[in-house]
């Protein structure tokens, strides 16, 4: 299978010199200042369209013949793929269609018009994105639509490669590291292509969600291998089986591959948006979530990370800090069985907890026991090292306890 070079990134850089936003690159001071090194957020999340796919998206229609374009282009996505397209199709003038399930908020429909300006139709329709690709294939075979790959194309590989070369030409050097956060792969193997013939002593690393590490799958099987398990939390990164042409040029590159846990990218997420006032989504915080986490960060070194999207639904915040909580150890599940009696709650919240603790969750899970009760409770502590002292108080006591263990089913329906 043939590789995209360096000359392919930079032929794309110059085709959407007038049509894509050169994001800022900001010097990280929180980062840079816990490291003793120079942290650099590259923020594609500043894009028009809040990410770096239009990039792909605009490289690959642009490439397309007149009669192509005339007759048009489909799409499946329920995120920022869509999004790319569409304002692809608009500065470009051509029709599109894009492929949505029906689980897709109203908001990111809406969004979709807007940015499509009147060049796409949104169609609404299966219940998964499966559906939604395999309703998109169709309507490409049968109209001659061209079909617009979220990832796996030559084309979209070397327009999200422009990332990099955009990123060094704005530091004026090349890092010592690149951090790109890793889903089909598309991103990390048009930088690849750049970097390691303009840059080979620059370490591209990429970062995947360690419940959807398809990259490090596929380099392990040697080809592309379908996850069957996948945790969906990092959606903008959470793809089943990665393409044939990235994984091929990501192994080719011998691109360093870390995971890093979901509540780990759900406390990045919250550290951005505190201290550094940037919204990021989850895909768009995978990145910077490695830095001294699964990657070490040397004193004094030059580190470039994308911040790859800002599509973020504010309503997931909650689960944002649930999973950031449980992941830090200072938040906990456990079934109590309270004896059906005066003050037995009032025993458990003064022999039991420490004055710091909090009950965030108390719900009566049977009601039909004269001499038991059990409650599902919660319980946020101030720090993991308090757990200790909890579940001693808990065997202590007289009121039966037992931990939800984070590996049990149950736990799966809590968080």
């Amino acid at each position: 299978m043939d590789l995209i070079g360096a000359e392919a990134v930079e032929a794309a850089a110059e085709g959407l010199r007038d049509v894509v936003a050169a994001t800022p690159l900001q010097r990280n001071d929180r980062l840079s200042r816990r490291f003793d090194a120079e942290v650099w957020f590259k923020r594609e999340d500043l894009q028009r369209v809040r990410s770096y796919k239009v990039r792909g998206a605009h490289t690959f229609i642009a490439a397309l013949s007149a009669e192509q374009r005339s007759v048009g282009v489909v799409a499946a996505s329920a995120g920022n793929h869509a999004q790319g397209v569409a304002s692809a199709c608009a500065a470009l003038s051509v029709p599109g269609r894009i492929y949505l399930p029906r689980t897709t908020p109203r908001q990111k429909r809406d969004r979709l018009a807007a940015v499509g300006d009147g060049w796409v139709n949104a169609v609404v329709a299966g219940d998964t994105y499966d559906d939604a690709a395999a309703m998109a294939a169709e309507d490409a075979a049968e109209t001659g639509a061209t079909l617009v790959p979220a990832f796996d194309d030559p084309a979209v590989m070397a327009g999200q490669g422009t990332v990099a070369c955009e990123a060094v030409g704005q530091l004026g050097r090349a890092p010592d590291a690149f951090v790109v956060p890793v889903g089909g792969g598309g991103l990390a193997a048009g930088c690849a292509a750049w970097l390691t013939q303009r840059h080979p002593q620059t370490q591209l690393i990429g970062v995947e969600p360690l419940g959807a590490a398809s990259m490090a799958a596929a380099l392990q099987a040697g080809g592309p291998t379908r996850l069957e398990h996948l945790d969906a939390f990092v959606d903008g990164a959470a793809v089943r089986t990665v393409g044939q042409f990235t994984y091929a040029q990501v192994q080719a590159a011998g691109v360093q591959l870390l995971s890093v846990p979901e509540g780990a990218v759900c406390t990045e997420m919250l550290e951005m948006y505190q201290s550094d006032g940037v919204i990021a989504e989850p895909a768009g915080a995978l990145a910077a979530a490695a830095l001294g986490r699964e990657l070490p960060v040397a004193p004094g070194s030059v580190v470039v990370v994308v911040i790859s999207g800002g599509n973020n639904d504010v309503s997931r915040y909650a689960e944002v800090v649930e999973r950031s909580l449980v992941y830090e150890g200072r938040k906990h599940y456990f079934l109590v069985e309270f004896p059906q009696e005066p003050g037995a709650l009032r025993r458990f919240l003064d022999e039991v907890l420490g004055p710091d603790d909090d009950i965030t969750l108390f719900e009566y899970v049977k009601r039909n026991n004269r001499e038991y009760g059990p409650a599902l409770v919660g319980i946020e502590i101030p720090e993991a090292s308090a757990l200790t002292r909890l579940l001693q108080s808990m065997e202590d006591s007289p009121i039966r306890c037992s931990r939800v263990e984070p590996d049990s089913p149950l736990f799966g329906f809590l968080v």
